[in-house]
């Protein structure tokens, strides 16, 4: 049994939460996890095929679902444990202005600016897109 949502084996919140880290806009339903449904977000019209929330709500949920079931049961995560935006490297401050304006802010690739360097590395590319944002989000 895993300590934590983003390392526990053969789930999907692992999957959704590798696969976030991965895509540029993680609650953008093509962007997620191809065998999984996608998080649809909170439409106001009419209603995509996907889980009516968005997908980092939902990784928000698990981690507190998982603080408040009992020590000896399935799913417990530690009280002790640094909260999942903590883990994955967001600071709680930011997570409010990146939630209401992730699309908007980022237009290419997320992640942390040492992997964003990679990226653009690998893909030949001269200039690095969004890296500032990066930088102040994703330290």
């Amino acid at each position: 049994m895993a300590n934590k949502p983003e390392t526990s084996a053969h789930t999907s919140i692992k999957k959704r939460i590798h696969k976030a880290q991965t895509a540029h806009k993680p609650n953008h339903p093509q962007q997620q996890h191809k065998t999984l449904m996608p998080f649809a977000g909170n439409p106001h019209k009419e209603m995509p095929k996907g889980i009516p929330f968005k997908l980092t709500d939902y990784i928000e949920l698990v981690d507190l679902s998982g603080r408040i079931i009992r020590e000896d049961k399935r799913g417990f995560i530690d009280p002790a444990l640094s909260p999942i935006l903590q883990r994955l490297n967001i600071e709680p401050e930011h997570w409010a202005y990146l939630i209401n304006n992730f699309e908007s802010k980022f237009k290419s690739f997320v992640g942390t600016a040492y992997k964003l360097k990679q990226v653009c590395r690998s893909l030949g590319y001269q200039r690095i897109p969004g890296i500032r944002g990066c930088e102040t989000y994703f330290p």
